[in-house]
Order: C-alpha cells, then sequence, then structure tokens
C-alpha cells in the first residue's frame, strides 16, 4: 500500500470541515485542518459576529450525503415566510413558497460549526490544528509556514473566508486576480431575548422592517431569542456613523423601529459595543494553482448575505468538488480545473441576485405593486407546475445550479411579458372591436332618433302622405 496523500485544509470553519468530512471517506488519505482560532468549541461565539444561518436545500443536500441533516437540523427553527414590520400599521406576513408549507432554516453559525467539526474529526485520518494562522505558502510545493511552524501537503485548500490568508498568498505571486466591492453599508447585531419564556415574535418567520435605504431583519434562535441585525449606510444621516449617543439611538429606533425598543432592553449596549461587520463581494479570476492550491466557499466567492446562501453555496462546492474526484478517479489538477469550470460562473450567479435581493428586502416588500407581483407568482405557480416557478422557489428550495435560475428567470420573465402583452393587445383589440360595435350602433341610434324626430315634425309640421 503507497503512501498516503496529504491534505491541508487551511480554515476549520463551515467549509473546510464539512469539505474535511467530505474527503475523509476517500482511501489513501490523510487530512490536516489548520484554524487560526482557538477551538471554537470551547469559546463563546465573537459578539455581534454569529449572522444567523438561513441553511435551506443546497446546504441540506450537502449535510444530507453524509448523514448529517437529521443531527444539524435538530436545532433548526424552519421561516416559511417574512414577516414585514412597517412604520405604522399591521404586519404582514409573505410565504415563501407558492403552497406555504416550504420554508426556511433559522440555524447557529457557531452551534453548525462545531457540530460539522466534530464530524470530521470523528474520522481517525481527520486531525486538527488550531491556532495556526498562515504566513506564508508555496503554490508550487505545497509547503507552508503558520508562524514558525512548518508543514506541507500534496494538496492545499483554501477554506479560511472572505479574507483569505489562502489567496492573499496566491494574489502576492501573480497567481490570481482579485476585486472586492464593497458595499457603503455595514452590519451590526442586536438581540431581541425571550419574553417570559417564549418568543417575543413570530418564530415561523424571518422579521424584516424595510425602511428603503436600510433595513433591519431578526431570525429565531433555539433559546426563544431573536438575533437582530442591521442593514445601515456607513456614512450620512441615519447611519452608523451619525448615531452614537444613548439619546440618538433612542430616538432613531422610536421613529423608524417603533416596536422594536419595547422588546429588546439591551437596544442601546448591543448598538454601542457590538462592532459594524463589513458587507462585500468577492470575484476572482481562478480558484487554482499548479494542479494542487485551491479556493473554495467564501474564500473564492463571498456574497452578501441577503439571499442567505453564503454556506449552502459553499457546502455545494464541497458537493462538486467531491463529484469531480469521483468523476476523474481522484486525479487532483482534472478534478480541480472541472470543479472551477462547474462552479465559478454559479458563484457570479448568487452574488448578482444576492445583490439585487438587498434592494428587494430593504425597499421593495412593502410595496403594493411588489405584493401584487408575488401574488401573482404565486399564482403562476399554482397554474403551471413545474412550467413556471419562482426565483426564490429555485434558490432556496432546490439544486438548480444558480446560473441556471439566472437564465430561466429570465425566459420566463420574457415569456410572461409576452403573454401581458398579448393579453394586452387582445384587451385592446376587444376594446377597439367593442367601441367600434357600440359606435356604430350609437351612431346607428342617434340618426335613428333624429330621423324619428324629423319625420315626427314632418307628421306634426307638413302633414304626412
Amino acid at each position: 500500500m503507497g503512501l498516503a496523500m496529504r491534505v491541508a485544509i487551511v480554515g476549520a470553519g463551515l467549509a473546510g470541515s464539512l469539505l474535511a468530512t467530505y474527503l475523509a471517506r476517500r482511501e489513501g488519505y490523510e487530512i490536516a485542518l489548520y484554524e487560526r482560532r482557538t477551538d471554537p468549541r470551547g469559546t463563546a461565539p465573537e459578539r455581534g459576529r454569529s449572522i444567523n444561518l438561513a441553511l435551506s436545500e443546497r446546504g441540506l443536500d450537502a449535510l444530507r450525503r453524509v448523514g448529517l441533516s437529521d443531527q444539524v437540523m435538530k436545532d433548526a427553527l424552519p421561516m416559511r415566510g417574512r414577516m414585514i414590520h412597517p412604520v405604522a400599521g399591521d404586519l404582514d406576513f409573505q410565504p415563501y413558497s407558492h403552497s406555504g408549507d416550504r420554508a426556511i432554516n433559522s440555524i447557529s453559525r457557531g452551534a453548525l460549526n462545531n457540530a460539522l467539526l466534530d464530524a470530521a474529526l470523528s474520522y481517525r485520518n481527520v486531525t486538527v490544528h488550531f491556532g495556526h494562522k498562515l504566513t506564508a505558502l508555496d503554490p508550487a510545493t505545497g509547503s507552508m509556514e503558520f508562524g514558525g511552524v512548518r508543514a506541507r501537503a500534496d494538496i492545499v485548500l483554501g477554506a479560511d473566508g472572505a479574507g483569505s490568508a489562502v489567496r492573499g498568498q496566491l494574489l502576492a505571486v501573480g497567481l490570481l486576480d482579485e476585486s472586492l466591492d464593497f458595499l457603503d453599508y455595514g452590519y451590526k447585531e442586536l438581540t431581541i431575548p425571550a419574553r417570559s419564556g417564549d418568543f417575543a415574535l413570530d418564530p415561523a418567520a424571518l422579521h424584516i422592517w424595510p425602511r428603503g435605504s436600510s433595513m433591519m431583519i431578526a431570525l429565531p434562535n433555539p433559546d426563544r431569542s431573536f438575533t437582530c441585525t442591521l442593514f445601515w449606510p456607513n456614512g450620512g444621516t441615519a447611519s452608523f456613523a451619525s448615531l452614537s449617543s444613548p439619546a440618538a439611538i433612542r430616538r432613531h429606533f422610536e421613529r423608524a423601529y417603533p416596536d422594536v425598543p419595547p422588546l429588546a432592553p439591551d437596544l442601546i449596549s448591543d448598538y454601542q459595543e457590538n462592532p459594524v461587520g463589513l458587507l462585500g463581494t468577492v470575484h476572482c479570476d481562478t480558484w487554482i494553482a499548479h494542479g494542487r492550491v485551491a479556493l473554495i466557499g467564501d474564500a473564492a466567492h463571498a456574497i452578501v448575505p441577503f439571499y442567505g446562501q453564503g454556506a449552502n453555496a459553499a457546502f455545494e462546492d464541497v458537493v462538486e468538488l467531491d463529484r469531480c474526484l469521483d468523476e476523474t478517479a481522484g486525479d487532483w489538477p482534472r478534478a480541480l480545473a472541472l470543479y472551477q469550470e462547474r462552479r465559478q460562473a454559479n458563484s457570479e450567479a448568487i452574488a448578482q441576485m444576492a445583490l439585487e435581493n438587498f434592494v428587494e428586502m430593504r425597499d421593495k416588500v412593502a410595496s403594493p405593486v411588489f405584493q401584487w407581483r408575488k401574488k401573482l407568482e404565486h399564482v403562476l405557480e399554482t397554474a403551471l407546475p413545474g412550467r413556471y416557478v419562482s426565483r426564490y422557489e429555485l434558490v432556496s428550495f432546490s439544486t438548480t445550479p444558480y446560473a441556471q435560475v439566472q437564465r430561466r428567470i429570465r425566459r420566463q420573465q420574457l415569456a410572461v411579458g409576452a403573454a401581458l402583452a398579448a393579453t394586452g393587445a387582445a384587451t385592446a383589440l376587444a376594446a377597439v372591436i367593442l367601441y367600434g360595435r357600440w359606435g356604430r350602433h350609437t351612431r346607428s341610434g342617434q340618426m335613428g332618433n333624429h330621423s324619428r324626430k324629423i319625420v315626427g315634425q314632418k307628421i306634426v309640421g307638413g302633414g304626412g302622405r
């Protein structure tokens, strides 16, 4: 029996831990996870950095393939739609699916990471090294340095997030080009605690406070609290930069989010103490180098969180890489090239859709026109099952490749637009015909009446024959 292939996975977060589990099932591999943090299973989550995950079908599919979905879903809270909180007026629930029974699932990022790490380490051929921050990498040889510690691997996989050190090393030696597109928005977390032992809001919904140029969302937690996330501009009025004093913070919330202060007793301290996070998209022209180094998940294609697809897309990367290894009989250079070929266009597609969904969530969901369009979508989905499917359903409740979703939605929009135009034209034509008939009838009737009047006048005035 030959020597085992050594695979280094830099980053023991969600993607890295799941990837280790997938690779550990293969014969002839020794997998080493390197994580810059201390063991997250023994420490509290970093304050204000949780951003609950919305786990949907793509992520669940990846977990099912390694027998982890049932375990993970034990603590999941299904959200079947959006609950819109206006400044004034009644709440408005908007179901995600036309049937109303499909849901995305609120999951704690920390709890999920711990479960995936435990799953990876249950395999004897997986080891983990905490407190190891990558400081040097030779992509041609697989040699690495973590501070003063040196290591080498046959394959190096960067699963170390949006600020990837592996990507930075490849960039430094000219093996890739990247662009980082940051929004002029940041995020900050708040908490709505349980109220008398129960949820203060409906736990079966993702709550949204749309305010045009900004918004807040809230996702439920198993302890019956809600993690709230503000998505606000970084500068200008009513922004993170302009609100700092307790009085200003309270005034703004009482005016813009009037139902929140009574539910959030730690609102002021949460706002002042929790950090403002960055929001941006990572684009890379290539994800692989020398047939032995590759980026996966956020390290390759970090996106903004407004479609809840960041972790789901990363898990799909893992599934695709595993599939490529099967198809190439473990030929890593071929598998990595095939993996990038299949996933890169899809990552660009979901990055674009996530940005579009930000505008929808913060601005459009409260619009009567938007609400009418969503109802029309659900009517079409019911009337044309399988033929018409909304973008949200395709993204969240299927594993249809993201780029294919974009193409299908364009075709559907063109077809519906053409149908509406044809209906409009037919309606207009019918109106013209009916108007013409009505006009002729009216004119005929008017002439008849006039004629009768004339005849009557002749009878009355001139006698008759």
